[in-house]
């Protein structure tokens, strides 16, 4: 089920250790709905309460030792976190320390966060940028929409847009 790795860290699917219902959804008669799901490597629980002082919402944590076959991990694995989720309004950010990879932090996605309030979009900024990289700052474009991006603390490209 799982192997060691250089970095200490079991590598595993998610959604092979867990039972689909711990998965935080909002419900759409119309629509489906993309998710995000971040990978962390052994700080997941750290990032997503991070995530969650910059953004509010409710968050919960399902850990490896929870599962049906956690006690068969060794101590310092039952601690990883099998599937976080945090849930504001209508936006779920969902993340885990289980992989079945290893974990490598690309520029080719980014996390959107879009508002209609801008003050709100202000200060998701300025929570997230704290320790990252300000990648574009938060500015008024041409069209009157505000736009901005940054890299987190935790290598998670983070795209903001309030439109008039």
């Amino acid at each position: 089920m799982w192997r060691n790795q250089p970095y200490g860290m079991p590598f595993l699917h998610p959604f092979k250790s867990i039972h689909l219902s711990h998965l935080c959804i909002i419900e759409s008669q119309h629509m489906n709905q993309i998710i995000i799901y971040l990978t962390f490597s052994g700080n997941c629980q750290e990032a997503m309460k991070f995530y969650q002082a910059c953004l509010g919402g409710v968050l919960e944590f399902q850990f490896l030792k929870e599962t049906p076959e956690g006690e068969k991990f060794p101590e310092d694995y039952k601690k990883l976190v099998v599937n976080a989720s945090l849930k504001k309004d209508h936006m779920v950010l969902m993340g885990t320390d289980l992989r079945d990879h290893q974990v490598v932090n690309g520029n080719n996605v980014s996390i959107l966060l879009s508002s209609k309030d801008k003050v709100q979009l202000r200060t998701q900024y300025v929570n997230l940028v704290k320790d990252g990289i300000p990648t574009h700052p938060l500015e008024t474009t041409n069209k009157g929409d505000l736009f901005g991006g940054l890299t987190d603390k935790y290598g998670h490209q983070w795209l903001f847009h309030c439109g008039n």
